[in-house]
C-alpha cells in the first residue's frame, strides 16, 4: 500500500483534520500525526491526556474493499491486531511482548494498565465500509500521569528507556498494512481468531459490572458486529455493547 504522512505540531484532533482531507489517487492510507492535540478524545466522552511532544497521537485514513457494514467491527479488530503486533515485535519492546493484550473493544493493555486508546469512524456507501478512520493515543515516552484515569502506564514505564515515536508509527503503519491485506481478501475469520487469542481476560473468571451491580464472568467471544459475549457464574448468557459493562480492576473494588 502506498502511503502519504503528514506530520502536526499541534492540532485540535488529528482524526478531525483527517475527516476533512480525501485520498489522492496515488495514496491508500494517509497517516496523521501530532506533538499534541488540543482537543484529543478517546471513546464516548471520555479524553486522552498527552503530554506534547511524548507520546503517539495520530490518525489513519483509508477506504478498505469489501468490507459490509454488518461486519465492520472486523476492522476495529484488524487495528487492535495491528498496535498488538507492532508492540509484540518492536526491538524495544518484543522483550515484553507476553505482557500485551487487548482489552475488548480495541484498547491495549500490559498487565492490567492501559497503554494505548482508539476512536474509531466509519461512513458507509450501499451497505459497505466506504471511509475507515483509525484514531489512536499510545503513551510512548510520557512518565506521569495527573488526570484521573485509573491505569494508565507508558512504554517507557514499561522499559526503563524513551522510544523512538517515529519508528514506532512507521512500524505501527506497517503491521496495520498486513492485516488490513487480510480483510480485504476476505479473511475474517482468521483475524478474528487473532483477536480472540489475545484478549485480555481470555482466561478465567473475573469481576465486572453493569447496570445491574458487580458480577463474576468469562469471557465466551466478541461477536462479529463487535457485542462482547460473557457467561456468569449462574450460566447465563450476558450480552454488551460497548459501555454496557466495565472491567473491574481488583484494586478498584
Amino acid at each position: 500500500m502506498r502511503v502519504q504522512y503528514i506530520h502536526l505540531h499541534h492540532t485540535d484532533s488529528t482524526n478531525r483534520y483527517v475527516a476533512e482531507l480525501s485520498l489522492s489517487p496515488d495514496t491508500d492510507l494517509l497517516v496523521v500525526d501530532a506533538d499534541y492535540q488540543t482537543a484529543g478524545r478517546g471513546q464516548g466522552t471520555n479524553t486522552w491526556e498527552s503530554e506534547e511532544g511524548s507520546n503517539l497521537l495520530f490518525s489513519v485514513l483509508c477506504c478498505p474493499h469489501g468490507v459490509q457494514a454488518d461486519c465492520q467491527y472486523v476492522l476495529s479488530m484488524a487495528g487492535a491486531l495491528a498496535l498488538h503486533d507492532a508492540l509484540s515485535s518492536f526491538p524495544d519492546t518484543h522483550a515484553y511482548a507476553d505482557g500485551f493484550s487487548l482489552k475488548w473493544p480495541n484498547d491495549v493493555y500490559y498487565r492490567d494498565y492501559k497503554v494505548s486508546g482508539t476512536l474509531i469512524q466509519t461512513s458507509l456507501h450501499q451497505h459497505s465500509v466506504r471511509r475507515f478512520i483509525w484514531g489512536v493515543g499510545i503513551n510512548v515516552n510520557q512518565q506521569q500521569f495527573r488526570s484521573d484515569a485509573p491505569n494508565p502506564m507508558s512504554l517507557c514505564n514499561i522499559v526503563g528507556h524513551e522510544l523512538d515515536r517515529q519508528q514506532l508509527l512507521e512500524h505501527i503503519v506497517s503491521c496495520l498494512i498486513s492485516r488490513l491485506s487480510q480483510v480485504e481478501h476476505g479473511e475474517h475469520d482468521a483475524v478474528s481468531d487473532d483477536y480472540h487469542s489475545v484478549l485480555y481476560r481470555r482466561e478465567g473468571w473475573h469481576t465486572y459490572r453493569d447496570a445491574g451491580g458487580l458480577f463474576s464472568a468469562r469471557i465466551l467471544g466478541v461477536r462479529r458486529d463487535g457485542a462482547l459475549m460473557l457467561a456468569d457464574t449462574e450460566g447465563r448468557t450476558r450480552e454488551y455493547a460497548f459501555k454496557e459493562v466495565e472491567y473491574v480492576i481488583q484494586e478498584k473494588l
